[in-house]
């Protein structure tokens, strides 16, 4: 089944919630990996320009995941949450959709805040929509640095009440989206 059900997931969105995934978290681990390195190493620009278009690829299956979302809404929350799993999962799932358009997008502005653009995977340019600006870049540093280090501790939330409600409580969560 592609579409969701009101009983699970549909493969549409098991594939894209599970490459929008893997894509956040190796662009996690690239971009702390990249912290230390200096400028003048040589895996540096290798590194930074395949975070810049994986980002965008990210990007491309986030506008996807969420033209998916309207077209096959998610199933309703399990009937066995408490209240405050239900607003803590809601809560939860918002911050995600946010974060996983955030980061690309403040990437895109840290990347054509000097007014250029930038190669993709060396197969095209993706270009810059706005004029060269450094309050910009430095906005977009600000907000790219916080939604990093904010995305991870409500990654260990969404993946912890998923084990919680499927080891601990028995709701058969894993099994609506594997």
């Amino acid at each position: 089944m592609l579409h969701n059900t009101d009983s699970g997931y549909g493969l549409a969105s098991k594939f894209l919630h599970w490459l929008l995934a893997a894509g956040i978290i190796g662009l996690t681990a690239l971009g702390a990996w990249m912290v230390d390195l200096s400028y003048l190493d040589s895996r540096y620009n290798l590194a930074l320009s395949l975070h810049r278009s994986l980002g965008m690829a990210v990007l491309g299956l986030a506008v996807l995941f969420a033209v998916w979302k309207f077209v096959s809404p998610s199933p309703p929350l399990q009937a066995e949450l408490r209240d405050w799993e239900r607003h803590g999962a809601r809560l939860t799932h918002a911050l995600l959709l946010c974060a996983i358009f955030a980061l690309p997008v403040s990437g895109y502005m840290i990347s054509t805040s000097a007014g250029a653009g930038f190669p993709f995977l060396d197969l095209f340019v993706i270009p810059a929509i706005f004029p060269r600006s450094e309050i910009l870049r430095d906005l977009a540093i600000g907000v790219h640095a916080a939604v990093a280090y904010g995305l991870l501790p409500v990654v260990v939330i969404h993946a912890g009440a998923a084990l919680k409600h499927q080891f601990l409580d028995k709701h058969g969560t894993l099994k609506r989206m594997l």
